[in-house]
């Protein structure tokens, strides 16, 4: 399997230098894990490094949803909650596809293993995201990782796009 450190490595440089899209490392508010606003990326230095490459292939998933579609930019923007379950499949598709874009994006620069890892991942951030949106609580991220259970998530073709600044967003 590829190692964690060496798909970071792999998806950050390429991250920069096939889209454009800067990635930093350093303090993000409290609590969450990373912050983007179409043009950059930027992951908060006190997570795993399994954490980091989940949120930097997650955030470059949503990235590109932000610069080809307003109406992802809204999905993605509004923070209300509770949301309403007639809105939940949208949102529900919205996160997914970013999912699936991480993927494409392992698979451009030659990862192809991590399949399950990044499904079990967006599974437990989907538990996470869906409570939130239905709740307002946050609940333990660790904790609904489950290894195998989830749906496994296939490639999404990454459109072209050009990086534009847009309001800044950040991840739990």
């Amino acid at each position: 399997m590829t190692t964690f450190e060496d798909a970071y490595r792999r998806a950050d440089r390429w991250i920069e230098e096939r889209y454009g899209i800067a990635v930093t490392v350093g303090d993000v508010l409290d609590p969450n894990t990373g912050d983007f606003n179409g043009l950059e990326i930027k992951l908060d230095y006190a997570q795993s490094l399994e954490s980091a490459l989940f949120v930097l292939i997650h955030l470059f998933g949503h990235t590109v949803q932000w610069n080809v579609s307003e109406e992802f930019r809204r999905i993605g923007a509004d923070l209300s909650f509770p949301k309403p379950e007639s809105e939940m499949p949208r949102i529900r598709d919205y996160e997914r596809n970013a999912a699936r874009y991480s993927l494409a994006l392992l698979r451009e620069v030659g990862v192809d293993d991590l399949d399950r890892w990044v499904s079990d991942w967006w599974n437990a951030d989907w538990k996470y995201l869906a409570h939130f949106y239905r709740t307002g609580q946050k609940l333990e991220f660790a904790s609904l990782i489950e290894p195998g259970a989830g749906e496994l998530l296939t490639p999404l073709a990454i459109p072209e796009f050009t990086p534009a600044r847009w309001m800044s967003r950040w991840a739990f």
